[in-house]
């Protein structure tokens, strides 16, 4: 095995504190002392664990044959108290292989097209209750506008008590985990806890229960109410049926549609965040956008403004720089392999750091400034650049993030002024199991 960073017992106590607290340090100062693989003892793992940022090596990781690495779902435990046991999260080998091939339709095709009037309708509505020259913070604004985004395309929901009860405890769901204090009840299992309402892990739990009703009561009405025609992904999984013939249960529907509604609204509003903070800290990457912008005659035409060059560049970069997902769903060794030299024993966990990855100077020059043009001058490889994940637990709903993510970046920057309220830089910051902008960014409207 590799060398630990820190291999002193000790020591070993800080890193995993050091993991929770400030992972883009931990990840950097790691990398200094071992740039491309180095072992280390993080929290949420009974074992050493291999971290690897060179691409070669991570192609090795996520595309072999399974023989070398397998993809258990079980070391995705962390996400169990949220996303069940039965959601692509938890699920692995051929069952969570069907359960992709039922979830995938729902964000390809047309229904991409589909997505886009609901989106900037969305965007528009959350945009016009700001108030100008009032300053906001543009994580809140972002989230809500992603939230009512996959409210509508998961559950078709666009108003009424359920719908805003949904949302609220959502909101405050997650909201539980938005420091890097409070992240630590996801890795510490001796701190999941329910010592009543007042307790955090409590009250995580008995938002969870109010949450579950809402989701199984839809469930139950969508099945009630069966229509051909409807668009929504619920709908959609509820009519699939496997090469079986056998369709999913409301245990599993649950799971799935959790699974869709967390990690695909938190994670695209973190993205667009920092979009809007980077479009607005250097004029001339707005100026060129808002050009490019006005190229497009009809402002509905989604597919055209999805495929725009230098918007599709700033949302690459915005990925890179602050990838949300720090590293890849963890690896098993299935025999013994060598990787970049070293050799691994069975049963040691690997982990492709995306982070790192994303901020190696070899493939990226000047890895810490925002620079678009790299992704106009480039292409880079599926593991040189995976902002998504790779392999067989690539994210599902990678077009329909990337397609949310420039509908709202257009519809802002075409009809709305906004500006920075504080010039200071914006680190990122643990919130859950993913990197945040600390603080949220604080903006202001100039105008509507």
């Amino acid at each position: 095995m590799l060398s630990l960073i820190n291999p002193i017992s000790t020591v070993e106590f800080l890193q995993k504190t050091q993991w929770v607290i400030d992972p883009v340090g931990y990840m950097e100062s790691a990398a200094k002392e071992y740039p491309d693989i180095f072992t280390a003892r993080i929290i949420g793992f009974n074992s050493s664990i291999v971290f690897v940022n060179e691409p070669q090596a991570i192609q090795q990781i996520l595309t072999n044959d399974r023989k070398q690495f397998s993809a258990p779902g079980e070391l995705n435990g962390i996400l169990r108290p949220m996303v069940g046991d039965y959601s692509v999260f938890t699920l692995e080998g051929d069952r969570h292989k069907k359960r992709r091939q039922l979830v995938m339709p729902a964000f390809h095709g047309s229904r991409m097209q589909n997505y886009g009037q609901v989106i900037f309708d969305l965007t528009t509505k959350a945009m016009n209750s700001l108030t100008p020259q009032q300053p906001f913070i543009a994580r809140e604004v972002m989230q809500d506008i992603s939230l009512q985004i996959i409210l509508q395309t998961v559950f078709g929901l666009y108003d009424g008590d359920r719908c805003q009860q949904l949302k609220r405890l959502l909101t405050e769901m997650t909201s539980l985990f938005t420091s890097p204090l409070s992240s630590s009840l996801l890795f510490l299992p001796s701190l999941q806890k329910d010592l009543g309402t007042w307790s955090p892990w409590g009250k995580f739990l008995r938002q969870m229960e109010a949450i579950d009703q809402l989701i199984y009561a839809e469930i139950a009405e969508h099945r009630a109410q069966q229509d051909p025609d409807r668009t929504d992904i619920l709908s959609m999984l509820i009519s699939a049926i496997d090469e079986e013939g056998k369709s999913m249960t409301d245990v599993e529907l649950r799971d799935e549609l959790l699974a869709l509604l967390l990690a695909g609204h938190e994670t695209t509003a973190t993205a667009m965040s920092w979009a809007l903070y980077w479009i607005h800290r250097l004029p001339e990457v707005k100026e060129k956008l808002l050009q490019e912008l006005q190229s497009i005659s009809d402002r509905h035409d989604w597919m055209s403004i999805f495929k725009l060059p230098y918007l599709t560049a700033v949302c690459n970069e915005t990925l890179r720089i602050h990838p949300v997902a720090m590293l890849t769903f963890p690896r098993m060794v299935e025999e013994p392999v060598e990787l970049l030299g070293h050799k691994l024993d069975p049963h040691t966990i690997v982990l492709g750091c995306i982070y790192l990855l994303h901020h190696r100077e070899d493939l990226y020059p000047q890895a810490n400034q925002f620079q678009p043009e790299r992704f106009l001058d480039r292409q880079f490889s599926p593991y040189e650049f995976m902002p998504f994940g790779g392999g067989v637990r690539r994210c599902v709903g990678e077009a329909l993030a990337q397609f949310e993510m420039k509908i709202v970046l257009a519809t802002i920057l075409t009809n709305y002024n906004l500006d920075l309220s504080d010039r200071h830089k914006v680190k990122p910051q643990r919130r859950g199991v993913t990197l945040a902008p600390a603080g949220g960014i604080k903006m202001v409207i100039n105008s509507i």
